[in-house]
């Protein structure tokens, strides 16, 4: 099973506003960058794009390692918050309808479709060149666009 890590991050120029996404892929020492651009958005969703615009990327299924600064996104699996919205059809614990519901759907269908995924939070702006990275493509894809 190949195995492939990915730095993601999101954001937006207003919240919301203009957004873009960036994705870093790293596999036996092959990279790839991946951006993307929404005009009218928020930074969670673009947190959220990131994720599933890298998972997406594979075409076969792969045991991957995922680093974000976003605790939105890595909190919904490593506590399990996912699980929770399921039980409840897609409510949070406050009985509301749980944001961004499109785009947890979408990164559920690639969490299936992936072997394993390890999900790791890394402190934003705090030096970690592959973070400072995938900020740098989302910013960027905000800056050509937007």
């Amino acid at each position: 099973m190949k195995k492939v890590t990915i730095y993601t991050d999101g954001a937006c120029s207003g919240n919301p506003g203009p957004g873009g996404w960036g994705s870093v892929l790293m596999f036996e020492g092959h990279e790839k960058e991946l951006s993307g651009y929404e005009p009218q958005t928020t930074n969670n969703r673009m947190e959220l794009l990131a994720v599933i615009e890298g998972m997406r990327a594979m075409k076969e299924p792969c045991d991957i390692a995922v680093y974000s600064d976003s605790k939105y996104v890595v909190d919904a699996f490593k506590k399990d918050w996912i699980s929770g919205w399921l039980a409840r059809d897609w409510k949070n614990s406050q009985k509301k309808p749980v944001k961004n519901r499109d785009l947890w759907e979408a990164l559920l269908e690639q969490v299936d479709f992936h072997s394993s995924i390890e999900w790791n939070w890394v402190k934003g702006h705090a030096g970690d060149p592959n973070n400072e990275r995938a900020d740098r493509l989302a910013t960027g894809a905000i800056d050509k666009f937007g």
